[in-house]
């Protein structure tokens, strides 16, 4: 019974994917359309999101938005992000220590680089720098009361505070910021990296955990945030600074791992190494294994004659679950684990990382 669900699920979204308008051809004009619609869906039905407006699902998608902004002209995506900054003054969400509640930093510190606004930086460089001054000696294992928030005790937490630390830096020139950055990152990676596997585990309960075909638990959204967080924090790191050859290794040993993980549709699965327990693409995973190649493929750090064909692959998986209005599918929902998520389920964090993977491709792309 389950096989024939499964099955019919397929076909119908096989009939739905046909009648697409979109193409996932890796040419401008092309990657411009998906993400103008997209970003235009998620706009206009953002009213509809149960999540907190400065929650990190939506620190992901201002992310997404500000990138695309930037990259295509996007007048919109700019526009609905500062609405969202001036309504909340800037400010970040209420845990101060907690990873999660600073993600949305990121986003206004893009829109302080386009606008030269200091009321767009100070609130989350007043937290940041709070932080890094008074850092927790809390444990990072998401299993103790106060490391499970004080610290970066769960893999997730390398997208969604690493970045504003490095950006910090960039702005400033201030060490705190790199240092406190620096101590943490690596702290959480002594935690949850596997060093066989190249992957990581979402916190310290899965690592014992085993998948129906035996394997490890390796979350694929998961590992998409640390994947699609890595571009984020080189990018604000000078070249001649010693902390980015380490940033760099993480991210060279990671891709060979995302790369071996893809499936022959060309998405990511919820599980990265028991994907037939999962038959379902997962996007926001997709997506952000998307971006990381990209950028890794324009900067130089991964071959293109071995990444190029995995990129185009996966770029086509997720423009194919675009539906003709512009809403994305098969994005799990919040949670901590593998789990199917069906061509109808969106979310916002997977929006503002198809956004991010549009962007470097746009940018890396044929402009015909």
């Amino acid at each position: 019974m389950r096989k024939y669900i499964v099955w019919m699920t397929l076909l119908v979204s096989s009939s739905l994917f046909a009648a697409s308008p979109f193409s996932g051809e890796m040419k401008r004009k092309h990657i411009a359309k998906v993400c103008d619609s997209v970003a235009s869906w998620q706009i206009q039905h953002h009213q509809e999101s149960k999540h907190h407006i400065l929650d990190w699902t939506n620190g992901a998608l201002y992310r997404g938005m500000t990138e695309w902004g930037k990259t295509s002209g996007n007048q919109s995506c700019y526009g609905f992000v500062e609405k969202i900054g001036i309504d909340n003054k800037w400010n970040m969400w209420d845990r101060v220590y907690h990873a999660d509640d600073i993600c949305v930093g990121q986003a206004f510190i893009e829109m302080y680089r386009k606008m030269g606004d200091a009321r767009m930086l100070q609130p989350v460089k007043e937290r940041a720098f709070y932080i890094a001054s008074h850092p927790s000696n809390a444990p990072v294992v998401k299993t103790d009361p106060i490391g499970k928030d004080e610290r970066w005790s769960w893999c997730d937490a390398l997208f969604m505070a690493p970045p504003v630390y490095a950006a910090l830096y960039q702005l400033t020139g201030e060490q705190i910021y790199l240092d406190y950055m620096d101590r943490e990152y690596k702290a959480c990676v002594e935690a949850l990296y596997d060093k066989e596997e190249h992957l990581f585990y979402r916190d310290n309960k899965r690592i014992p955990l085993r998948e129906k075909n035996g394997a490890k638990q390796f979350w694929g959204r998961g590992n998409g945030w640390v994947f699609g967080g890595l571009p984020l924090i080189i990018d604000n790191l000078p070249a001649e600074n010693s902390s980015r050859s380490y940033y760099i290794k993480l991210f060279v040993e990671m891709a060979e791992s995302v790369r071996k993980t893809q499936c022959k549709d060309g998405s990511w699965r919820a599980s990265l190494l028991d994907p037939d327990s999962y038959e379902m693409p997962e996007n926001s995973c997709s997506a952000f294994m998307c971006y990381g190649i990209a950028w890794g493929i324009r900067n130089g750090y991964l071959a293109k004659k071995a990444y190029g064909p995995v990129l185009e692959k996966g770029w086509k998986s997720l423009v194919s679950a675009v539906h003709a209005d512009g809403k994305l599918g098969y994005i799990q929902p919040v949670g901590a684990a593998p789990k199917a998520a069906g061509y109808d389920a969106t979310d916002v964090y997977g929006v503002g990382a198809f956004l991010l993977a549009g962007s470097e491709i746009f940018k890396m792309s044929s402009p015909e």
